[in-house]
């Protein structure tokens, strides 16, 4: 088996060369080199414009949206001691995705390509107050998700009601895509201002590795080695608010990263939820730019949204994983 270290180093040396790849491809072809070197000068040319304005923030905002999804599923099935869960059972992603539908209903997206990112991550913010709020702080497991379940069903109301009343079927439309998730168009305003908040919610996620080794051996057993399980939840749910809220506002919805890379990678890091942490996101984080990569070569237009490939990837992988744990019950 090969060691933590050298999986780590496996895992990024695939990920720096799905990131490269992503900077490659394109609908129109472009000198890599000589593009950096432009950019680099400060020399405004066309293919500086297209790697500066178009290709780098895809791919950084690539890398940065999988690591998010890939770590908050590794936290979440951890945390939960559910091989089903994914960053969206605590009701974020479906906060985050009608904080940024209603800026879009208000128009207030219009005034600066800044507030329809920020009014995601303060839903998915305001989400995870609501979910203390309403579980309580010694909220149980089960508490949480069942929590997490009402305000996705909430979250998901409010988002057909705003659909509903669209004043016209293009700005119905507009939202529907943004909903599908794509990191097409993005600028570096959409990364400095996801980058803070992922950031935050990625050290509160890693801060758990500990407790949630403790945790795989059951909530009793973690007390007694001395972990405080009411902080240890304040850490899960606030950095998956913080990092899958930012993930969402910037990229919209893009599912399954972070119920499939878990399951990947765990065999190869000896099933240790704390040891699956860092692994799961740079897996997510190639599994993200692997797909976003092909939907640029995929000969389609318009361009198909990055989370139509991952539910296409992600629903028979799901499906599997039910067959499994079918048979292991029988």
């Amino acid at each position: 088996m090969v060691s933590h270290g050298g999986l780590l180093m496996l895992l990024a040396t695939l990920t720096a060369a799905l990131f490269a790849a992503s900077l490659a491809v394109g609908y129109a072809p472009l000198d890599l080199g000589a593009a950096t070197g432009d950019a680099f000068r400060g020399e405004e040319t066309v293919q500086a414009l297209v790697f500066v304005e178009l290709r780098l923030p895809r791919a950084i905002l690539g890398l940065l949206v999988g690591f998010t999804l890939g770590l908050a599923g590794a936290v979440m099935q951890g945390f939960l001691r559910n091989p089903l869960a994914e960053p969206g059972v605590v009701g974020v992603s479906g906060g985050a995705a009608f904080g940024a539908v209603l800026v879009f209903y208000s128009g207030l997206a219009a005034l600066s390509p800044l507030i329809l990112p920020a009014g995601g991550i303060l839903a998915a913010l305001l989400v995870g107050a609501l979910l203390f709020a309403v579980a309580g702080r010694g909220m149980s497991t089960t508490t949480l998700i069942l929590a997490g379940v009402a305000i996705n069903s909430l979250a998901g109301a409010l988002i057909s009601l705003t659909l509903n009343l669209a004043p016209n079927p293009y700005a119905a439309m507009e939202i529907m895509f943004w909903l599908m998730g794509s990191l097409a168009d993005r600028s570096f305003s959409h990364v400095w201002v996801a980058l803070g908040p992922m950031v935050v919610g990625w050290v509160m996620l890693l801060s758990t590795a500990r407790a949630l080794d403790a945790l795989s051996l059951g909530e009793a057993t973690a007390r007694t080695l001395g972990f405080d399980l009411r902080r240890v939840r304040a850490m899960v749910v606030g950095g998956v608010a913080l990092s899958v809220g930012a993930a969402t506002a910037v990229a919209g919805v893009i599912g399954f990263v972070g119920l499939i890379v878990p399951h990947l990678v765990r065999p190869l890091v000896g099933h240790r939820p704390g040891r699956l942490l860092i692994a799961s996101g740079l897996s997510g984080a190639s599994l993200t730019l692997a797909a976003d990569v092909a939907v640029r070569l995929i000969p389609t237009r318009p361009e198909l949204q990055l989370g139509v490939v991952t539910a296409i990837i992600g629903a028979p992988f799901l499906f599997s994983l039910v067959w499994r744990y079918r048979r292991v019950e029988r």
